[in-house]
């Protein structure tokens, strides 16, 4: 029977794009030798298990509705699912494993990550898979049960590194190939240099 437990998080270096490595900690007890584990894990985010300030739940009110109705609409957020091979070990073993993300703000998870000021994101660790593992008889195969899990608190500050990593100090948005022509014509019309200060140009003149 092997326990398993999220012992640690981080952006993880390196990566073409954005993504953390969590340290995922697996504990065989019976000492007996594993040759090797075919995981699967499922990581969610459980939105119920952290308080909100004010600000937060504002934000959050184009995910979750009014905060009245919270009671029915913080429901888990599917972040990942992620396969991992575990090499041989005796005991215990610590892995990591990357899970990839997205700046999207059309992503639910994406909208809560960006939602939040501080504090930290309550993650949820599902796994199943299949274990080779050494018996009497040579080696023998079983299955990683299905309601083995495990939790980790992630802090913000880490996403945010993530995202600095790869987006530093901007965001992204996902819009029609109209509008980014209609931007771009805007643009060139009017020789702004940047992006920002076309939308901004635009704030104004709706404001005004």
């Amino acid at each position: 029977m092997l326990r398993f437990a999220c012992t640690g998080s981080r952006a993880e270096p390196y990566a073409a794009g954005p993504g953390l490595e969590l340290d995922l900690q697996v504990d065989e007890g019976s000492g007996r030798k594993v040759h090797a584990v075919a995981l699967r894990c499922q990581i969610r985010i459980d939105p119920r298990k952290r308080r909100y300030s004010a600000e937060e739940t504002a934000r959050l009110g184009d995910l979750f509705g009014e905060p009245s109705r919270w009671g029915e609409t913080l429901n888990l957020l599917q972040l990942a699912t992620v396969s991992v091979m575990l090499p041989p070990f005796t005991g215990r073993t610590t892995v990591p494993v990357s899970v990839p993300l997205t700046y999207d703000l059309d992503i639910a998870t994406t909208k809560y990550f960006h939602g939040l000021s501080d504090g930290e994101v309550p993650l949820l660790l599902l796994f199943s898979g299949t274990m080779f593992y050494a018996g009497d008889a040579g080696v023998q195969v079983g299955l990683v049960s299905w309601n083995e899990e495990a939790e980790h608190r992630l802090p913000v500050a880490v996403w945010r590194a993530t995202m600095d990593e790869h987006f530093p100090g901007s965001t992204w948005i996902r819009v029609r190939r109209e509008t980014v022509d209609a931007l771009a014509a805007y643009r060139s019309a009017r020789t702004i240099t940047s992006w920002d200060d076309t939308i901004e140009q635009l704030l104004e003149e709706a404001r005004g």
